[in-house]
């Protein structure tokens, strides 16, 4: 990994943030959104949830609220709070950028 400063008052962000966030969203698959992986990625899959967009959707319902955002996360797929952190800021990002 590298890391580069965000503009958002965070000096760091992952790879997968950056590159997630340099492209429109697409089909991508929830995956791709920093803090789901492969099993929190079956997780959501299992509830209904396949695309990062599903997701982005579910963030713009909570107004963009993180705690909501968070705990939405940790009762449908288990991501504990950094998993929601990550998810949370590069979804605020790309938001910022692309809406």
């Amino acid at each position: 990994l590298y890391f580069v400063f965000n503009g958002y008052g965070s000096a760091m962000t992952s790879r997968k943030h950056m590159q997630f966030c340099l492209e429109p969203m697409g089909d991508k698959s929830a995956q791709n959104l920093p803090g789901i992986g492969r099993v929190l990625g079956g997780r959501l899959q299992d509830s209904g949830i396949r695309h990062a967009r599903d997701i982005e959707g579910h963030f713009l319902v909570f107004n963009q609220n993180q705690e909501r955002f968070g705990n939405w996360l940790r009762d449908t797929c288990g991501a504990n709070a950094k998993q929601q952190r990550d998810c949370y800021n590069c979804l605020r990002e790309w938001t910022r950028n692309n809406l």
